[in-house]
């Protein structure tokens, strides 16, 4: 009997054609909502946080003329039509001066606010807050695992399986191998131990970064740093809202933690500027999103207002979980921006 067709390919050139190929996870008429619930889909405090922080951007470069809202990766808008929803009450006429820019690979969605530009790469020469919500996990990269020997070997997929198939290839070489030296060090370990090679998401976004003219760029993500990368990599699929198996087959995302460290040192160079790096909880609280519960006797004076503040209430506490979204990182760039606008 024949045996089955194979067709191996590293995890990289998988990735991309599953997500953002003809028919690919992130063109599906669903969108990525129909599949996994990011901050901007769990409440729309997240969105009033992000225009807290365009309104301190605005203020730090000196009220300009235009300012810029770049959401890179921006789903299906989400995120730009909440902040558009609060323009008219932003500071300093800020509503009138807000250019919305949806960076996303897939079709414009009908209708989508006619504010909102739909492009498929960043604005050059932009000047305000660029934002990358769950972007970078969704930038593909290759796996690399050690074998018997230790020694680090490129991880294939099958595309021809039903169930994601892998074997081990050649050994990790040249600027992959560069980098793992550098950030995530695996010649040499044990058997089995797993990385997630970082280099292709260092520079795309440091080409994001270097598309701002001023202003601030944020990516935020699942992240790790070299003092505790996770052994075995994080590599996975989401579909309808459940952890899966990653099979590069179109039908579930495909997504792995952020080595951010490497990252913001990335973007640190192409900006010549220093980054920074906090956890989403210490962020949100700095941009003034308050978890507490109101006090009870507000329930007895006005129980309506105390109820829609008890329900702010719930949905701060769950953006700012430090066991949920609250450990996302958020990594913070400059360019030249004359002071900080976001500390802990």
């Amino acid at each position: 009997m024949a045996s089955a067709k194979h067709e191996w390919s590293g995890w990289r050139t998988a990735a991309e054609r599953a997500l953002y190929g003809a028919g690919g996870f992130f063109r599906r008429p669903e969108g990525p909502a129909g599949h996994f619930r990011t901050s901007v889909h769990a409440s729309p405090l997240f969105a009033r946080a992000v225009a807290e922080l365009l309104t301190r951007v605005d203020e730090a470069l000196g009220r300009p003329a235009e300012v810029a809202l770049v959401d890179l990766g921006a789903g299906r808008g989400e995120l730009l039509t909440r902040v558009l929803a609060l323009a008219p009450g932003l500071p300093h006429g800020l509503g009138g001066r807000l250019r919305p820019y949806a960076v996303e690979r897939a079709e414009r969605p009908a209708g989508l606010d006619g504010r909102i530009a739909w492009l498929g790469t960043p604005p050059e020469g932009a000047t305000g807050l660029l934002f990358a919500n769950e972007w970078l996990d969704n930038v593909p990269v290759d796996v690399a695992e050690t074998d018997a020997d230790g020694v680090p070997r490129r991880v294939e997929v099958d595309l021809a399986s039903l169930d994601g198939a892998e074997r081990l290839g050649d050994p990790v070489d040249g600027e992959d191998a560069a980098w793992l030296a550098r950030w995530w060090p695996l010649a040499g370990a044990g058997p089995g131990l797993r990385a997630e090679i970082g280099h292709p998401r260092e520079a795309a976004w440091a080409q994001a970064v270097r598309s701002l003219r001023a202003g601030l760029a944020v990516a935020v993500d699942y992240a790790h740093e070299r003092a505790a990368r996770p052994p075995f990599g994080t590599l996975t699929g989401f579909r309808e809202g459940r952890e899966v198996r990653p099979v590069p087959d179109g039908t579930c995302d495909l997504t792995a933690h952020v080595a951010m460290d490497a990252c913001a040192a990335a973007s640190a160079a192409a900006s010549g500027s220093g980054s920074g790096l906090m956890t989403q909880r210490e962020a949100l609280r700095a941009l003034g999103l308050d978890a507490r519960r109101p006090p009870l006797a507000l329930a007895s004076t006005d129980p309506t207002a105390y109820v829609r503040a008890l329900s702010a209430a719930g949905e701060a506490a769950e953006l700012t979980d430090p066991g949920g979204l609250g450990a996302f990182i958020w990594l913070l760039q400059p360019v030249n921006l004359p002071h900080e606008v976001l500390r802990p």
